[in-house]
């Protein structure tokens, strides 16, 4: 069991499925208190039925002011506070490149990934202050935050824009108690990009790409969720500030120079 974890109230942004859902779960096994955000109302009520914990599931656009202040409210006026943040939700966007992108695929991405995770920390900070206590947040990076890509250009700003207010709410969390760290996953079998095509980079060359990190293979969410749910623990309690990259091994390696692994003829 994760300290500081049971009895706890954790809200979880994209919380219905990938690494959310696995969030979810893993932290209602921790004995949490569960809130599951998530656009899709349905789903995130179905995941609700099925743990065995207390559990509130709430419709809503990370992307809207009023709907991320309702989503505190609402968890508020059931649980009486919230302690843990794990702010996750995100989209992937157009794969086009620079020439074919209209301000509307970029401003998409931008609003979901980025001005959703602002909004978050924005209200999370405001409750800490109402309840006069700290706490600790998590934000979904990627490691498309520490690397670039001709392709999905939007997300790759987008989560560029998440590792600097991350930063920030850190720097700005300290006095007041709260912790603010981030994760970044490399390549990770969800349904975020299942629609993202069969051509290279889509979802279905994602088990081959995921061959040339060092541990050559994919993760799961559920090997991500262990590490949000250690983030909002106690046993974190003197780690805010950092991305801590969870790609096995794929920003560690140097991709002009040999990997140390056995390449196929």
């Amino acid at each position: 069991m994760s300290a500081g974890i049971a009895g706890r109230v954790a809200l979880v942004t994209g919380g219905a499925s990938g690494i959310g859902a696995a969030t979810v779960r893993r932290l209602s096994a921790e004995g949490a208190c569960v809130v599951i955000v998530d656009r899709d109302e349905a789903a995130a009520s179905a995941l609700a039925e099925s743990l065995g914990g207390p559990v509130l599931a709430i419709g809503a656009d990370v992307s809207s002011e009023a709907d991320v202040d309702a989503m505190i409210e609402r968890a508020v006026e059931r649980f009486g506070r919230v302690d843990m943040h794990h702010l996750n939700a995100g989209i992937p966007g157009s794969p086009k490149p620079f020439e074919e992108l209209t301000l509307e695929d970029f401003d998409r991405v931008l609003d979901v990934n980025l001005r959703g995770v602002f909004l978050g920390l924005r209200a999370a900070f405001r409750q800490y202050a109402r309840q006069d206590a700290g706490g600790a947040i998590v934000t979904t990076a990627s490691i498309g935050s520490l690397r670039g890509s001709s392709d999905l250009i939007p997300y790759h700003t987008s989560k560029h824009g998440v590792l600097g207010l991350m930063r920030c709410a850190a720097v700005h969390g300290a006095a007041r108690g709260v912790r603010v760290n981030a994760i970044a996953p490399g390549i990770v079998l969800t349904g975020l990009f299942a629609h993202s095509g069969a051509g290279p980079g889509g979802a279905a060359d994602w088990e081959k790409r995921a061959q040339i990190a060092p541990l050559r293979r994919a993760g799961t969410a559920e090997e991500v969720a262990d590490l949000v749910v250690f983030l909002l623990s106690e046993q974190a309690g003197f780690l805010t500030g950092e991305v801590i990259s969870i790609d096995g091994g794929a920003t560690a390696m140097n991709p002009v120079r040999p990997s140390g692994q056995r390449l196929e003829p």
